[in-house]
This record gives C-alpha cells, sequence and structure tokens, in this order.
C-alpha cells in the first residue's frame, strides 16, 4: 500500500512539472509571436494549431505584409498607427533572431492617384493628419510632381503626375515569417501540435487564445471582414517598394516580394464567406494593377486567395483577461502584421504577471494595466461589453 502511494506521488510531481506553463491554442500570427516570446523568457509552452505548421489556413497567410502605420492612418485610428509604428521598430530585431531568413524591406510607401481621381488625394491626406502620430510626418511625407515620381519609382515613367513618398514605412513577406516563427517555436523547445482542432481547452497553468474567429463561440462579437489578393510573378516591373492607387471604389496596393512576386489587394468585404475570390473582384484587383502598370497584362497569375480578417465591433485589438486561467488575443482585423509585435508583446507581459501572480485580482489587473504602455488594449470579461 505505501509503495502503491508513493509511485501515485511521484506520477502526481512529474505530471504537474510537465504542465505547461501556458497553452497557446491558435497558431496563426499572434499565437506564434506569443508562444515563441514567452518560451525565450524561459516557459514551458504548448502551441495548439488546427492547420499546418506553414499557417496556410491563416488569415496571415493571406496578408500583404505592408507595415505602413502612416498609409493606413487613411482608415485607422491613433491607436492602430502609434502600434504600427512601434512594431515597425521592433521587426527587425524580432527577425534577427529566427532561425531562418525573411524579407524585410524599408524603402517607404508610394502612394499615387489618376488624374481623374484627384479628389482622393486631399480627403487621403487630411485623414493621414486625422489619425497618425505627428511624428510620424517628420521627413515621413514628402509630396512628389512630376519627375520627382519617376525619380522615385522609376518603373511607373510617366504615368502619374502627381503622389506622396512615405518613406518609413516597410514590408516583409508573410509567408517567411511563418515559417522561421515555426521553426523558432521548435528552437525554442515549444511543444506544437500542428493539425490538431481541439474541443476543449488543453491542460495549462494557464490558456492564451488566439484562435482568431475561431474564438467567435467564445466571443460572439467578433465578425469577419473578407479580403481578397491576387498573388502575381510579373518579371520586368520591377517595383521596389509597395504601390498605393488612390481610387473612390477600391483603394489598390501592390506590395512587391523577392524573385518578382507581387501581391495585389484592395477588396474589403463584411461577412465570414471564405469561398473563391469572385470574378468582379479579380477583374477590379487585375484591372487596377494593370492602370498602375500596363506590365502586369503579362504577369502570371499565382493565386487568387480569399479569407476573413477577425475583426471586433471598435476594430481594435483586445486582450481579455476572464479572471481565472484564460486570456483572449483577438480582433487585429487587417492590421496583423503591422501591429502584432507590439500586441503579442503586451499579451505576454500580462500572461507573466498572471503566471507569477503579480495580478492575481481586480484590483492588482486595475494597477498593471495602468502601467501598461498598451493600456487600452486590457480589458477583463467585466468591462469588456463586446465578449
Amino acid at each position: 500500500m505505501n509503495i502503491d502511494v508513493d509511485q501515485s506521488a511521484r506520477r502526481t510531481a512529474s505530471d504537474g512539472a510537465h504542465r505547461p506553463d501556458f497553452a497557446v491554442v491558435g497558431g496563426g500570427l499572434c499565437g506564434r509571436l506569443v508562444a515563441w516570446q514567452l518560451a525565450g523568457a524561459g516557459h514551458r509552452v504548448a502551441l495548439y494549431e488546427r492547420g499546418d505548421a506553414a499557417g496556410t489556413q491563416s488569415a496571415a497567410w493571406v496578408a500583404a505584409a505592408m507595415l505602413a502605420p502612416l498609409a493606413e492612418a487613411a482608415s485607422a485610428e491613433l491607436l492602430i498607427t502609434e502600434l504600427g509604428a512601434a512594431s515597425l521598430e521592433r521587426w527587425p530585431a524580432l527577425i534577427a533572431q529566427l532561425p531562418e531568413p525573411v524579407f524585410f524591406q524599408r524603402n517607404g510607401t508610394l502612394v499615387v492617384w489618376h488624374a481623374g481621381d484627384r479628389a482622393e488625394a486631399p480627403l487621403f491626406e487630411r485623414r493621414l493628419r486625422a489619425n497618425a502620430p505627428a511624428a510620424l510626418f517628420d521627413n515621413g511625407f514628402v509630396k512628389l510632381a512630376g519627375a520627382q515620381v519617376a525619380q522615385a519609382e522609376p518603373s511607373l515613367g510617366t504615368r502619374f503626375a502627381q503622389g506622396w513618398l512615405l518613406p518609413h514605412e516597410g514590408q516583409l513577406d508573410n509567408r517567411q515569417v511563418l515559417s522561421a516563427l515555426a521553426a523558432g517555436l521548435a528552437q525554442r523547445g515549444v511543444q506544437t501540435h500542428w493539425n490538431t482542432p481541439i474541443d476543449a481547452m488543453p491542460d495549462a497553468r494557464f490558456v492564451i487564445d488566439c484562435r482568431g474567429l475561431g474564438g467567435k463561440p467564445a466571443w460572439p462579437a467578433l465578425r469577419g471582414i473578407r479580403g481578397e489578393v491576387a498573388r502575381v510573378h510579373a518579371p520586368g516591373i520591377g517595383l521596389t517598394r509597395p504601390v498605393r492607387l488612390l481610387h473612390p471604389r477600391y483603394p489598390l496596393y501592390i506590395a512587391p516580394k523577392q524573385g518578382d512576386l507581387y501581391v495585389i489587394g484592395a477588396t474589403e468585404v463584411e461577412g465570414e464567406d471564405m469561398s473563391p475570390v469572385t470574378v468582379r473582384s479579380a477583374l477590379e484587383l487585375l484591372s487596377a494593377a494593370f492602370a498602375v502598370h500596363p506590365g502586369f497584362g503579362e504577369a502570371r497569375i499565382l493565386e487568387l486567395n480569399a479569407h476573413c480578417r477577425p475583426t471586433l465591433p471598435d476594430h481594435r485589438p483586445a486582450i481579455v483577461w476572464d479572471g481565472a486561467r484564460t486570456l483572449r488575443v483577438n480582433g487585429l482585423y487587417r492590421h496583423g502584421f503591422m501591429i502584432a509585435p507590439e500586441v503579442a508583446d503586451a499579451a505576454a507581459q500580462l500572461a507573466r504577471a498572471l503566471l507569477s501572480q503579480t495580478v492575481s485580482g481586480p484590483d492588482s489587473f486595475d494597477d498593471f494595466r495602468h502601467r501598461a504602455r498598451w493600456s487600452d488594449l486590457l480589458h477583463t470579461e467585466h468591462t469588456v461589453p463586446s465578449l
């Protein structure tokens, strides 16, 4: 009898020793970043993802991965652009720690418009100045006219008489980031469970729910915003930075990647339809790209993709503690790559405070939130009416 008790005690102690500090549920961009950061801080971490290690089922797989806080201020509020500006500064150091190379470029963004759409330009500028931190405009918003447009992007020639160069913005390769983070998780000893749907939250001291739209059963206010993109191979065009075309119906972006690959996007549709790209969307995307540079007429279409970005009613990301052992991180909307480093870091900091019991109740949470850099992201279930 004593032997059985001793064996049971040893087994219980062994199970406790191997129980993860954190189980991250959802292995898209944000989930991978959170798990990678926590593992890098020395914690035992398990990650569960219903899709594959490449990330092909995640919204991040379809993204253009532009790091453009100033350009995005045309439709995003100050909090988002501040998160984007801070995250842009973090990306180079983050990439340098990953075990696989990631294409990263900081050549800026070029904004152009056709003569018939010139009324869009002052509206775009007013929105930027209303929604972006003033510091982003310091040598970060350069008006171009005539030959200056061609000098900034020679491949466009004289097609556009005016434009703006936002020289400090960047971009990266979304799929390389997902792959490098998967390798980084393995390198840091994260227990990765790819292709693993879950019916109940796994056993861990704390659970961090990063499931995007998959988290909707626990967060009914989440909704999907459908985005559609084309990936084309277009040798000989030679764009050196992302180009945004102002247009009253479909403001287009063209993001050049390595190997003459271009990601072209514009559409944003309410709804959680995951079906293939519509003919109308494909025509609008490709026609607008052709209008930017006729060389796209000879491009080869590699993919037409659609996915839904998880969005909350206020279009802000949120990190919510349930008061016990679950954190929910969601609502990154169309700004995933642009803001993910700061959102993931804020979530990881709160997770570590919960583990150390620095945060253990409403009062300590309020104190932590008050001192946090991004206090507007942090909530409890009782303070988030949209949960």
